[in-house]
């Protein structure tokens, strides 16, 4: 492995301790809840303006989105193992060019409900959770909640367990298969790729940048813009004056325990949510409870979480030492 890309067979082993200690505390029911703080970012991404760039060859969120992590998109290592011991793999890699949809090469997309003659245009991504289970439940400790309000994955540490998508009341987060540290540590049930999903443009975030989405829908339409970026306090209190303006309704402030994407549309979300059923899309908006208000049940099902992490870093230890001796050798 690339040192240089933060992965050791220290910190590695450190890390996989640490998830050792929560997989534990996951099993006594101490996992505790975090609630959003008034200094984290937030969007708010106003469905009444949005008119989802229908004259646009792309979207604009999507093109800057794509644009902006390209660098960041999998290259998968060819032939892909198939998930061990089942007989299937995740391959996007000759898909790169879907964008009705989430996957590990398109990390926003933008859906369109016909509501009654009425066009309405959801830009969608990761909602960016407030107390986000797939970062408290990732077994390998992968996704991590930032005080600025993204939740961001570590490609170096991820092994395409899915747990984050299962987790996930959006099922946001997609697999590539190919690529990452399970293919030095296969064969354990322990996934099979990486996970990939919006953070947040994080990186621009530290540099006080906005997310690349909102600046590109700023030079596109001015005032007239459909997103907002900002302290989460400001965006809420706009998202309820407008919400107030137009008699409409917020989505993300509650469900699944709040979010760092905030939506106000005059339409129901609930009669959205319907529709996007009805066209069966995988991306809905339907009301949802945060898992973690009942952990002691979800810890069930992570009780394997220790056991995982200790073979993943005794894997990787015996891969070091065989590589090491190899080059010993020599």
């Amino acid at each position: 492995m690339n040192n240089k890309r933060g992965l050791t067979r220290r910190n590695f082993l450190k890390k996989g301790a640490m998830v050792t200690a929560i997989g534990a505390a996951c099993a006594a029911g101490m996992v505790e809840t975090a609630s959003a703080k008034s200094g984290t970012y937030a969007t708010l991404i106003d469905l009444t303006k949005c008119d989802g760039c229908k004259n646009e060859p792309v979207p604009k969120c999507v093109e800057a989105c794509r644009r902006e992590n390209e660098k960041k998109f999998p290259d998968p290592k060819k032939p892909i193992k198939d998930l061990w011991p089942q007989k299937t793999h995740d391959d996007w890699s000759k898909k790169r060019d879907v964008m009705n949809t989430l996957t590990p090469y398109n990390w926003t997309t933008v859906q369109k409900v016909d509501m009654e003659g009425e066009e309405i245009f959801v830009p969608r991504r990761c909602m960016h959770c407030d107390n986000p289970p797939c970062a408290n439940l990732c077994p390998f400790g992968a996704l991590n909640k930032y005080s600025d309000g993204s939740v961001v994955i570590n490609h170096d540490l991820c092994m395409g367990g899915a747990k984050c998508k299962a987790v996930c009341p959006w099922h946001i987060p997609q697999r590539q298969s190919g690529v990452g540290i399970y293919l030095k540590l296969q064969p354990i049930p322990a996934g099979g790729g990486v996970m990939y999903k919006c953070d947040l443009c994080h990186d621009r975030i530290k540099k006080g940048q906005i997310p690349a989405c909102v600046e590109a829908c700023e030079k596109r339409l001015g005032m007239k813009k459909p997103l907002y970026f900002g302290r989460r306090d400001a965006i809420l209190k706009m998202a309820h004056e407008r919400a107030k303006e137009i008699n409409g309704f917020i989505y993300g402030e509650e469900e699944n325990g709040g979010t760092a994407t905030i939506y106000v549309s005059k339409t129901p979300f609930e009669k959205i949510d319907s529709k996007l059923k009805e066209a069966k899309s995988n991306l809905t908006m339907g009301k949802v409870l945060n898992p973690l208000r009942d952990v002691n049940e979800w810890a069930k099902g992570f009780l394997i979480a220790p056991l995982i992490s200790a073979l993943g870093a005794i894997g990787l230890a015996f891969y070091r030492r065989k590589k090491e001796g190899k080059e010993e050798g020599k």
